[in-house]
């Protein structure tokens, strides 16, 4: 069988750690062109996995060998790039959050389904081995009924990973659209809709700027989040963070606490309401730090849901929820009231 010939639009960190030696590992996959608005960085890359260098995506869409593209553009282009891929014929996985407003989130999943081809929403979270088992342990009932969690997403920001460091565009309000909310809560909506197997029906924010002040998004968030069941609890957002990163969630249920993330050496320890402690090293969640040493499983995902003809893992639609929420927090923020989630 040939290999699935892809392309990379924008060539930042995240396509730097995560996308092209993702790709470039991948026995199934072939890089054959990348885009970047900056030349040298576009041809870098080029050279680097020997594959075409572009600076404007048009041209690198208008290329008919190319199957797949990723999307790892700043923010506001994410929908209309992957509209354009999709309208291209290219399969599409978007880098999250997959828009800045529900209208172009919906776009992007009609575009997607006219043309037939798979869109895929690049909330890596759900595939952590920590979390599915945590889905599992929830899903067969193991804990009960689920009263309250709380989960963090935090490290010192952008301007220390970012290709552009200060200057980056995570931190323009025009390109980002939104800052720590987005470029981290929104994996932990995700999260927490995927392992709860509920959706949120209520949110309440404050959404801040207290740590980078050269920047024009926020960079501290907490919100509180009511699900369906009535489940309740916080997602703490930040690019504050300023010693080490917290990437941890803890769910409080009838018969066991869990923690997931919590503990550098056990990524999930279930404290039983009994005494009992059961503690499972299932291999670290990814961190920016760890160089793209270990699979974040989103290339391989949305490979084999091209290859095999399935839906994908984190749909457009899947995408679109854990967007709205995140929408709904901006709104509690600046109306100062508790919204009630669009479904």
């Amino acid at each position: 069988m040939s290999k699935l010939k892809v392309g990379v639009i924008g060539c930042g960190s995240i396509a730097k750690h995560r996308h092209l030696p993702e790709y470039a590992n991948h026995q199934e996959v072939e890089i054959i062109a990348v885009c970047d608005i900056v030349e040298e960085r576009a041809r870098f890359f080029a050279e680097e996995y020997k594959a075409k260098f572009y600076t404007k995506y048009q041209e690198l869409l208008a290329n008919p060998e190319i199957d797949a593209v990723s999307v790892c553009t700043p923010n506001y282009l994410h929908a209309p790039v992957s509209i354009a891929a999709l309208e291209a014929g290219k399969h599409v996985l978007c880098e999250k959050p997959m828009a800045t407003s529900r209208k172009d989130a919906e776009e992007m999943i009609a575009t997607a389904k006219k043309n037939n081809k798979k869109l895929m929403i690049a909330h890596n979270q759900r595939f952590v081995s920590s979390h599915q088992k945590a889905r599992k342990m929830i899903e067969n009932g193991e804990l009960g009924k689920i009263y309250s969690f709380r989960t963090a997403f935090g490290h010192g920001g952008p301007e220390g990973w970012s290709a552009d460091g200060k200057e980056s565009w995570f931190f323009k309000k025009e390109e980002a659209f939104i800052g720590a909310m987005g470029d981290l809560g929104v994996h932990k909506t995700d999260l927490l809709r995927f392992v709860l197997g509920e959706e949120f029906v209520e949110v309440g924010a404050f959404v801040e700027t207290s740590a980078k002040e050269f920047a024009d998004v926020d960079d501290t968030a907490v919100c509180i989040l009511k699900t369906e069941s009535g489940i309740i609890g916080t997602l703490a957002a930040s690019w504050s963070y300023v010693s080490s990163e917290d990437n941890s969630t803890l769910i409080y249920g009838e018969n066991a606490i869990l923690r997931l993330e919590d503990d550098p050496t056990y990524s999930l320890i279930v404290q039983y309401k009994n005494g009992e402690v059961v503690k499972y090293e299932l291999g670290g969640i990814q961190t920016n730090e760890s160089g793209g040493q270990n699979n974040s499983h989103t290339i391989d995902q949305f490979v084999s849901c091209i290859v095999h003809n399935t839906e994908p893992p984190v749909s457009g639609e899947e995408g679109m929820k854990s967007l709205q929420v995140v929408l709904s927090a901006l709104e509690s923020k600046d109306t100062k009231r508790i919204i009630r989630v669009q479904q």
